[in-house]
């Protein structure tokens, strides 16, 4: 009897009849040990069945390919970052930078499964039961397109720092160009032009390295416009102030640019660059002393010395212990420049609306005495005309496409979110009147603050306006913070020509 399996002929077919070396005996018909003869059958099975068995573990234990889910914005066919799968069992997935999602869960694969979708602004129809989802049927290697509404005036761009940008693309194999750093978490963004680039600064920064992280901000210069595009997925490439520069990409830290004196985090805030008398630009800021989490007890003025790569103290404005009042300097803010009718050019500081005005340059910036308080504005209109927005965080800039100053600003203690709603308003002035807030933004039970104005990075007359904010689970209710997303940067764009903002 000859065995007709087809992995045994196909092994064997080539030596029936000579000896080969994998085997130490001569082939027949039979074969025979001892004195026994044993069938050609027989003796191929007892051969082939170890490697048979190998060969199935092997097929048992690779790994599933996984499905891709890409997420686009149906009206514009851009992908969607940060717009969250989540199965009926609480299993979450999140689009990265790319609006990808790579699914590779085991106990997923094979079924149909139900995904609610979550995007702070995007989403689709309920169904007849009020749920809002998509149901997919799962399988390794399957490609599946989720188109989503975006319910928001402003579109989402993508995220600008942390890492893990395409985390879920690079597990399908796709943007393996892309290397992230270290830094997981960046707070609340500074920005100045200066020395031909684009200066930025962030407070308290986290690291994969260790809980405790970078507490006297951490800092990185671009070109003046450095988004190549101005639609998703965008791909942020910041060169970092390092502490260790000799290293390679991946293990290169970035180090604190601003350690002033004194116990607990420094944050700068006010980051301007401004000439001197002879024409010499200066980078500088506000920094400020913070104990008790949140807590100012110290304040000043510091400069960017480029020979250190260091924020240097200038003087101290303000101590708490001298029982004063905290002066708006301490605030923290964000710098506009004015030209008035006689052609003197002033700077503002603001967050949002102005508090504080001064000639604009380097000399009056010191002098701390010649600088003018102004009581911003205490709530903007809605442009319905319905409600009267308090604003809490934000920042302005003259517009020339409008032909109007404008500005980005989050609501405080909004009914959808305490600090998560953003609005848009304009003026005639930098210090107004403020008026027709149109909500072009909101986050579902999460905060996004300190949104700032990225008018550098568009051309004068361009109808595009980019903003940027923090986006965190703090202050929020309970919030459950987002895997990747949670404490960094996102950026966001509003087209000024928008029907939806100017009905």
């Amino acid at each position: 009897m000859v065995s007709r399996h087809p992995a045994i002929l196909a092994f064997f077919s080539f030596s029936m009849t000579n000896s080969h070396p994998v085997f130490p005996f001569t082939w027949e018909r039979d074969t025979i040990f001892d004195g026994f003869r044993l069938p050609s059958w027989l003796v191929a099975w007892m051969i082939l069945t170890p490697f048979i068995g190998f060969a199935a573990t092997l097929a048992e234990e690779r790994p599933l390919h996984p499905c891709r889910i890409l997420v686009l914005d149906e009206e514009s066919g851009w992908p969607v970052p940060l717009v969250e799968l989540r199965t009926i069992h609480s299993v979450k997935f999140v689009t990265d930078n790319a609006g990808v999602i790579a699914i590779d869960d085991p106990s997923l694969m094979n079924k149909e499964v139900w995904f609610t979708i979550k995007g702070h602004g995007y989403g689709v129809d309920k169904d007849g039961f009020g749920y809002e989802g998509v149901r997919l049927n799962l399988k390794p290697g399957n490609r599946f397109t989720v188109k989503v509404k975006r319910r928001s005036i402003a579109k989402r761009i993508g995220r600008l720092t942390g890492t893990g940008l395409f985390s879920e693309s690079q597990k399908l194999g796709e943007q393996l160009n892309w290397k992230d750093g270290v830094v997981v978490g960046c707070d609340s963004v500074q920005n100045a032009v200066y020395d031909g680039k684009l200066f930025w600064a962030w407070g308290d920064t986290s690291l994969t390295t260790y809980p405790l992280g970078i507490f006297h901000m951490t800092g990185a210069t671009t070109s003046v416009q450095p988004f190549a595009d101005w639609a998703p997925p965008i791909k942020p490439s910041f060169d970092y102030f390092y502490a260790n520069a000799g290293q390679d990409n991946g293990n290169r830290k970035p180090r604190a640019i601003a350690e002033m004196p004194g116990a607990g985090p420094t944050w700068l805030t006010g980051f301007v660059s401004l000439p001197d008398e002879l024409g010499q630009e200066h980078l500088v800021a506000f920094y400020r002393k913070i104990r008790n989490h949140l807590e100012t007890y110290e304040a000043g003025l510091c400069h960017w010395d480029d020979k250190t790569g260091q924020f240097k103290h200038i003087k101290t404005t303000w101590r708490k212990s001298s029982g004063l009042p905290e002066p708006n300097l301490a605030r923290d803010g964000h710098p506009s420049f004015w030209v008035d009718e006689a052609g003197k050019r002033w700077l503002y500081f603001g967050n949002p609306l102005p508090f504080i005005r001064l000639a604009a340059n380097y000399e009056a910036w010191k002098d701390t005495e010649t600088w003018e308080s102004i009581k911003p504005q205490a709530t903007i209109r809605s442009r319905d005309g319905s409600t009267e927005v308090t604003p809490h965080s934000g920042s302005i800039a003259w517009n020339e496409f409008r032909k109007r100053w404008v500005t980005v600003f989050v609501e405080k203690f909004g009914q959808k979110s305490p600090l998560g709603t953003l609005w848009y308003a304009e003026a005639d002035s930098p210090v107004g009147p403020w008026e027709k807030a149109s909500e072009i933004l909101s986050h579902d039970n999460y905060t996004f603050y300190n949104p700032r104005l990225h008018p550098e990075c568009t051309p004068p007359d361009s109808p595009v306006l980019f903003f940027e904010g923090t986006y965190t689970a703090e202050f929020a209710d309970h919030a459950e913070p987002t895997p990747r997303y949670n404490y960094n940067q996102i950026l966001y764009r509003l087209d000024l020509d928008s029907p939806e903002l100017n009905r």
